[in-house]
């Protein structure tokens, strides 16, 4: 581990502290960009050039998939190109995504922005922004990754709304290539100035020696074997996959009952509540067992849409995804907590590598295995009953804790 150990990390002045604000403005356009913003996207690239759904959206799951592999490699690039360029090639990979999605004329400028996208992702995304703040943190660890991955829900908060704004006076493409540079004047600098490893330490990769690629290859190849590994990655998968498939179904569920702007206000709702769960997680996670928070947090979720299956009471439909909101962003905050308690520093990137690219191959599934059950039954009851057991399942697999810690890659001192 590289956590600078005797520095008072509860000091405004500790150095971590600036990359944690590096880490939340990466979190905020990648998220942003590269997730909440694919909605404006398909609508816009739809009214621009009269392009199916269909081609748009399957662009998006193409970018999704393509992200899940370039993951698992953010350990062997961050040891043959180091911290810093790995994050300035992601900002520039995404720059270009969005420029071309601004000035696209033809289908495979699409599919080109969304590979592009997906670099960006193994640059900027989960993987590296816990990577760089397990070296820096290890008292206020749980603190540091709430509030960078608060970026990614106030990109969804901010951006998504504003680039409907500009698009509506501007129009989209002078929105995106606005929306473009204000993000490189923002993160370029920061980036620039306040990423690294921590102070005395000469890395090529995450807190490990230089040279390590080779163990970081072999480190994958063990933690597939180890079970500690599976009952973090298993269950974060499982969660993600009912809760994806309830985030993209919400509105369509709750507008016949409650109306189209109550609707949009749970949805509202249900971010802010994203918000204030990262927050107030992170004042005392570093104090809690992550599996035990992980499974409350999941058993939440699970009765938050048990309460919602059986009430058509505004009231009570909005508060169920105000709780239901309170655990979505901590779903990402507890799998790198869970890796360094367990698995340790020195398979830290390849096991956040590996781990997310598992997530997110099965949580891209959930939207649509939740329209399949609706389609075959004919309601979201059975669909979303099938999340809360999902949920329960994903729960009870988190608490099962595999005897003693793994030594995934042994640390060349």
């Amino acid at each position: 581990m590289v956590a600078a150990t005797g520095v008072d990390e509860s000091s405004l002045y500790y150095r971590g502290w600036r990359v944690v604000l590096a880490c939340f403005l990466m979190a905020f356009f990648m998220f942003g960009f590269g997730l909440y913003g694919q909605g404006v996207y398909l609508a816009e690239l739809q009214r621009a050039h009269g392009w199916p759904g269909t081609l748009v959206s399957a662009a998006s799951t193409f970018s999704f998939l393509l992200t899940s592999v370039l993951v698992i490699f953010t350990d062997d690039l961050l040891d043959r190109i180091g911290l810093r360029s790995l994050i300035l090639c992601g900002l520039s990979a995404l720059g270009a995504s969005t420029v071309l999605l601004a000035l696209m004329q033809t289908p495979w400028q699409l599919y080109l922005a969304y590979a592009l996208m997906s670099v960006g992702w193994t640059g900027m995304g989960t993987v590296v922004i816990a990577t760089v703040l397990n070296s820096w943190f290890e008292r206020r660890r749980g603190l540091a990754l709430s509030l960078a991955f608060n970026g990614a829900t106030c990109g969804g908060i901010i951006l998504v709304p504003l680039l409907l704004s500009l698009t509506g006076s501007i129009g989209f493409r002078s929105a995106m290539l606005a929306a473009t540079i204000v993000m490189v004047v923002l993160v370029l600098p920061v980036v620039i100035g306040f990423i690294g490893w921590p102070g005395g330490t000469s890395l090529a990769s995450g807190g490990r020696p230089s040279g390590a690629g080779t163990a970081a290859v072999h480190s994958r190849k063990a933690l597939l074997a180890n079970a500690a590994f599976w009952t973090m990655v298993l269950p974060i998968a499982i969660a993600l996959l009912a809760q994806m498939g309830f985030i993209i179904h919400q509105v369509t569920f709750l507008e016949p009952l409650i109306g189209r702007a109550n609707a949009g206000l749970a949805v509202t709702i249900m971010a802010a509540m994203a918000v204030v769960g990262r927050l107030s997680l992170g004042l005392f996670v570093d104090r809690l067992d992550p599996r035990l928070a992980c499974a409350a947090s999941m058993t939440s979720q699970a009765a938050a849409l048990f309460v919602l299956l059986q009430s058509t009471n505004p009231t009570v439909l909005l508060a169920c995804c105000a709780v239901y909101g309170f655990s979505i962003g901590n779903m990402i905050t507890f799998p790198p907590l869970i890796i360094q308690r367990e698995l340790g520093s020195a398979a830290f990137a390849a096991a956040m590598g590996l781990g997310t690219s598992i997530s997110g191959v099965v949580s891209a599934f959930g939207p649509g295995i939740v329209g399949l059950v609706r389609s075959f039954t004919g309601s979201y009851t059975t669909a979303f009953a099938m999340c809360v057991l999902l949920d329960l399942v994903a729960a009870g697999i988190v608490l099962w804790r595999p005897g003693g810690r793994a030594k995934i890659v042994r640390r060349v001192d």
